[in-house]
């Protein structure tokens, strides 16, 4: 069984939360504590150590940053439960981490706490995934990224990251030290990783630094300050140009 603890300020919300578990999850969750604030939460897990935690953003005496801040073990998996709040959901998605969103639908949920049941998870990429969401979070200008790849975590700052690279589902970057990493992910969903007043989208397949372009050739191209050669399809050239030369 895997032992969860629900944080999350509305009773209604967790009531819902402990309904959907025992009647999706029964025989694999087992739901062994509730809190709605940074101080019960943070009891409730020295008390309990769970599994996984469920864990709301905004808390009835702070965030859940406050909470994990406090915790010198993160010993567990974390999904986070949020609102449609675009700088959380940011955020997340730049720390490589989980979450459900509010209203909660059950398709996701139940694909969310299956992935917990299935996987094979490296609690030890925790504490660096947090850091991450919390710099985005807490900041304006978000600096650093993690890519999650089959073997391995990584953490760029977003100036290392030349441009990347649509192949179908999955999404290669090219950094300034000659990197070129794999995620499972779509350009699409890699575009809402990234910040967007530096990342030009500049063709169906690519999306670029702009901060590392050198020139604009009016054939259709960006030319890289490391020499890579980079089209602009027709469609996006008016955006591209607004946003370079802005």
């Amino acid at each position: 069984m895997i032992k969860t603890v629900i944080i999350e300020d509305k009773a209604i919300i967790r009531q819902n939360i402990s309904f959907k578990i025992k009647t999706f999850f029964n025989s694999d969750i087992e739901i062994v504590g509730e809190a709605e604030s940074v101080a019960s939460g943070f009891e409730i897990i020295q008390k309990t150590k769970p599994d996984l935690l469920l864990l709301d953003i905004q808390l009835t005496d702070g965030t859940c940053f406050d909470l994990l801040d406090q915790l010198k073990k993160q010993n567990f998996y974390l999904i986070f439960i949020t609102g449609f709040d675009n700088k959380a959901i940011k955020a997340i998605k730049a720390g490589a981490l989980d979450y459900i969103l509010k209203p909660i639908d059950n398709k996701e949920f139940k694909e969310a706490i299956t992935r917990v049941i299935n996987i094979d998870y490296n609690k030890k990429q925790l504490k660096d995934s947090l850091e991450v969401t919390k710099e985005n979070y807490q900041n304006d200008k978000p600096k650093r990224v993690v890519l999650k790849t089959m073997n391995a975590y990584h953490i760029l700052n977003e100036d290392e990251i030349l441009y990347c690279k649509s192949d179908n589902n999955y999404t290669y970057f090219f950094t300034d030290k000659g990197e070129r990493i794999l995620i499972s992910k779509t350009l699409k969903k890699t575009i809402e990783m990234l910040s967007k007043d530096i990342f030009i989208h500049c063709h169906q397949s690519y999306l670029v630094n702009s901060k590392h372009i050198k020139k604009y050739l009016k054939e259709g191209y960006i030319i890289l300050k490391e020499g890579t050669k980079i089209p602009i399809s027709f469609r996006k050239k008016n955006s591209f140009l607004n946003a370079f030369f802005k």
